[in-house]
């Protein structure tokens, strides 16, 4: 029996078609991997931003020729733009044969760096056991790649279809997407009428799609004190001290209470479906590239990043007061604590329609391509929907790609090839369908 998302696929695009569409993108599986593997073997580490125009340029030469109209916009003044990391994204349009809407492919092109524990060369896009590996190959160059052959496809199958196709690659996703789709969204590239619907092919896995994410406060706070010889600390005020005193508050009181908030959102994994908060750094004293012998001093200032994420059944500001009322209550009891608090970024979370037009459609893709339900899921953290939606005003938005989350910023991260095969096919119908649809 078919489900009433498949029976509405049925209605827009013919089976035909479709068919032969999929048959079109399994044949070009082994191209599909040639293009992983381009992607990954441009180092776009972020921070501090390399190659950034190197992969952009690449994008951008690929679609141009395929008779793609390609933008390059610059981010200039955005957080970490400069002439050596210039903050460079694409964007590539298509018309169809007449009026319709919009369907827009978003990735992001920046990686975060390799780490330790890699058994391969993080940029080599080495295949082996049916895999992809290399860092970005699963966030996201894979799912980058699977939506250019989907699109692709669709132009050299020769579909008539109504609308238009746009593609992009944007920058700095993994430090807040300020310098991409936040700049972008700004200059309206991700509102109506240019845009009506967006896919972001993060790796949520090949059945899932999701609809949003939960909110973050990042702030960080800065204990102050008085410097003095390490032999006598009684005569200065151990800044790192009263960090330890927030520390001991946040592990005793703010964790415990943040682990009884639960939330209706489905969020994946399960542990993310209550408050969280990490320590994402603490530095005090002497600078972490010291070398020899360290001096003798009392540290008169010590810093600490807080990553607190949050649900949708609470808000912003009580979620600061939380941790404003650990800093004032040592405040009054504490002898010469002082702090300043600042904040650094903060979105809220955000839910796309679970019966909007972008969610049938991917929805009753995933169930005709893989024979099972898809499910709709939340993401622990934060990706470019919160600019799309809260800057572009852009609602039919969610992220659908290949790519297991597990491995997301993880040593030997990768991509399984059927999965990137299986997402584009998925790809590819429901932008037809909603293109289609869009029309009628």
């Amino acid at each position: 029996m078919k489900s009433p998302n498949t029976a509405l696929l049925d209605d827009l695009v013919p089976g035909d078609v479709r068919e032969r569409l999929f048959r079109r993108i399994a044949g070009r599986t082994d191209e599909l991997v040639a293009l992983t593997q381009d992607l990954i073997r441009i180092p776009t580490v972020n921070p501090p931003g390399d190659a950034y125009t190197t992969c952009a340029e690449f994008i951008g030469d690929r679609l141009a020729g395929r008779g793609f109209q390609v933008t390059y916009r610059r981010a200039e003044g955005s957080p970490g733009d400069s002439d050596r990391y210039p903050r460079t994204n694409v964007i590539a349009r298509i018309e169809g044969a007449r009026p319709g809407p919009c369907v827009h492919f978003n990735s992001h092109i920046d990686v975060v760096a390799t780490g330790r524990g890699w058994t391969v060369d993080p940029f080599a896009g080495k295949v082996r056991d049916g895999k992809v590996y290399g860092r970005g190959a699963c966030d996201m160059k894979g799912g980058l790649a699977a939506s250019m052959i989907a699109i692709e496809s669709i132009l050299e199958e020769g579909v008539d279809f109504p609308g238009a196709l746009e593609i992009s690659g944007t920058v700095d996703e993994e430090t807040g997407g300020f310098g991409g789709v936040g700049f972008l969204a700004k200059e309206g590239f991700f509102s109506r009428p240019r845009v009506d619907h967006v896919i972001i092919p993060e790796p949520l896995n090949v059945d899932r799609v999701c609809i949003g994410h939960r909110g973050v406060w990042w702030a960080e706070v800065e204990t102050h004190g008085r410097t003095a010889h390490g032999s006598m600390p009684f005569l200065g005020n151990c800044a790192v001290r009263h960090m330890g005193a927030v520390l001991e508050r946040i592990e005793n009181q703010l964790i415990p209470h943040l682990n009884t908030k639960r939330t209706t959102m489905p969020v994946v994994p399960e542990g993310a479906r209550q408050s969280t908060i990490n320590i994402n750094s603490v530095h005090g004293g002497l600078g972490e590239d010291h070398e020899g012998m360290p001096s003798p001093m009392v540290p008169d200032s010590c810093r600490m990043v807080i990553d607190r994420r949050y649900l949708i059944e609470e808000n912003e500001s009580d979620v600061r007061r939380e941790v404003v009322e650990i800093l004032e209550a040592l405040e009054g009891e504490r002898p010469d604590f002082t702090y300043d608090l600042r904040e650094v970024l903060a979105f809220p979370p955000t839910m796309t329609d679970s019966q909007g037009p972008v969610v049938r459609a991917v929805s009753a893709e995933i169930e005709r391509v893989l024979g099972r339900p898809a499910t709709q899921v939340v993401s622990p953290g934060t990706y470019d929907q919160k600019h799309i939606v809260r800057v572009g005003h852009l609602d039919d938005c969610i992220a659908y790609g290949p790519g297991i989350l597990d491995l997301a910023h993880q040593p030997d991260e990768y991509v399984i090839i059927e999965d990137m095969v299986n997402s584009a096919k998925v790809m590819a119908a429901a932008t037809l369908n909603l293109l289609a649809g869009g029309a009628r």
